[in-house]
């Protein structure tokens, strides 16, 4: 006997991200602020005067990647269940990556599921993290492998908050920008080589760019069964490189910038992409100071360290490598033996 449970409907999740001035914003609910304290002190009081609500809390984390735990989430839902907040109530996630993320896997799993706003403050979540709906959190195993796909209900995008930005976490944004420019498009790749990001006008038109190019991916592959995928060039490499020090010596956009040089080598051996086109690549990111080159101590741990992620299967790992500057492929056919010769290489150097 069986019994059919139709569920079939279409949901609509979609949602506005506005890039200008931080508007103001009218709840008649019960709404929660989850920051950090280096956000709060620097930014909160602006905040505050924006937001209307019918109740109104402020839940401070610590700040930082290592604190991206379970620890942290149970800290939001207490908060949450203490002032008795309903299924209609709402998180603002207001900060970096890592607030985003957090806010966001809090509010998909409170009560089974409520909305929340990102308001990121960072270059990297502002053009990336923020947008897509990718929450969740870290543990020993590796990074964001407790989560899930939750959409905010709008994102607001507000220059002003980079104003604070110190210039390594700047840095740590641009390399996102650049990894959506190698992937998606050439000519914005070309742009960014002639580009002064410390212009406003300029960084402002770099923003608008890498959030329309992910916003048109994601809006093809929501739950990365395909081609979001290629979003996470440098992400395998640049993920185990986070993992091995503890998410203490690099940012997050560090990590990345390192594996798109590691990713861009495997290519390079495989005949996808040219030495000059690799070393355009790199040019690029350091000219932002960006980290390029790390010592692996243990070649074969760290070629074990790629099955623990999310985009692995069995006994196969998912590279993402650019074709030249500009197009991209997702494959799980890459020969260990091309792998482990890029990983010795980096092995080598010190």
């Amino acid at each position: 006997m069986q019994i059919n449970i139709a569920l079939k409907k279409v949901v609509d999740n979609s949602y506005n991200i506005t890039i200008d001035t931080l508007p103001k914003l009218n709840f008649d609910t019960k709404v929660a602020v989850v920051t950090n304290s280096t956000v709060s002190k620097l930014h909160l009081e602006y905040l505050l005067t924006k937001i209307s609500a019918k109740e109104l809390h402020v839940i401070t984390l610590k700040d930082g990647e290592e604190y991206k735990n379970q620890e942290s989430v149970n800290m939001i839902l207490e908060s949450m269940f203490e002032s008795r907040f309903n299924r209609k109530s709402m998180l603002i996630a207001f900060g970096g990556g890592v607030i985003g993320d957090m806010t966001g896997f809090a509010a998909s799993i409170y009560q089974r599921g409520i909305d929340f706003i990102q308001i990121p403050t960072t270059l990297l979540s502002q053009v990336d993290a923020s947008v897509g709906g990718k929450t969740g959190m870290n543990n020993k195993y590796g990074k964001n492998l407790v989560g899930a796909f939750h959409q905010p209900r709008a994102v607001y995008i507000d220059p002003y908050f980079l104003t604070t930005l110190p210039s390594r976490e700047f840095s740590a944004g641009v390399a996102e920008i650049v990894k959506m420019a190698v992937t998606f498009n050439k000519e914005f790749f070309e742009f960014l080589e002639e580009a002064d990001l410390n212009n406003p006008e300029v960084l402002q038109e770099c923003i608008k760019q890498a959030v329309q190019t992910k916003a048109d991916v994601v809006s093809k592959d929501e739950k990365e069964h395909g081609i979001r995928a290629a979003l996470n060039y440098g992400h395998t490499f640049g993920h185990v490189i986070e993992n091995e020090t503890k998410y203490k010596k690099f940012l997050h956009g560090e990590a990345v910038a390192i594996g798109m040089v590691m990713a861009n080598e495997t290519a390079r051996k495989m005949n996808l992409m040219s030495e000059k086109e690799a070393a355009r690549v790199k040019a690029l990111l350091e000219k932002y100071n960006l980290p390029t080159s790390y010592h692996i101590e243990n070649p074969r741990s760290f070629y074990e360290t790629f099955f623990l992620d999310k985009k692995s299967a069995d006994s196969s790992i998912t590279f993402i490598l650019p074709i030249g500057i500009g197009d991209v492929t997702i494959t799980d056919k890459v020969d260990a033996g091309t792998v482990m010769c890029v990983l010795n290489k980096f092995g080598e150097t010190k």
